[in-house]
């Protein structure tokens, strides 16, 4: 098993609700960002939210400002992607990734959750 695990997946009706954790297995006090990314069928791995470990500043895609909420929980290694008014667009693997200081890339990665959105 790795170090980061998403869950919360599943499918849902467009409209709905779903809340995405990722757990790291450890903590770590070199973790600089914790991150969602997507990858729906055909397309590229695509930036989703980020929030910072230490400050909790938080920064999403435009597609998904004002309906995703990215945040953590420091003392549980975990970090929660809560999605509202899905759209069948939302349909993806989601993925979470790690950031560690001094790191200009996301070093470590989750195995991914996938989140069907019907219409």
């Amino acid at each position: 098993q790795g170090r980061l695990t998403e869950s919360g997946g599943g499918l849902v009706q467009a409209g709905g609700s779903l809340r995405l954790s990722c757990v790291a297995s450890r903590p770590s006090s070199s973790t600089m960002s914790m991150a969602w990314f997507r990858q729906a069928p055909g397309q590229e791995r695509e930036f989703v939210a980020v929030i910072s470990w230490n400050r909790g500043t938080t920064d999403y895609a435009d597609s998904v400002k004002g309906r995703f909420t990215i945040s953590k929980d420091n003392a549980a290694n975990t970090v929660f992607l809560q999605m509202d008014t899905l759209k069948p667009s939302d349909t993806a693997v989601y993925y979470c990734a790690e950031r560690r200081f001094g790191r200009s890339s996301y070093d470590f990665w989750g195995r991914g959750t996938q989140v069907t959105v019907s219409s």
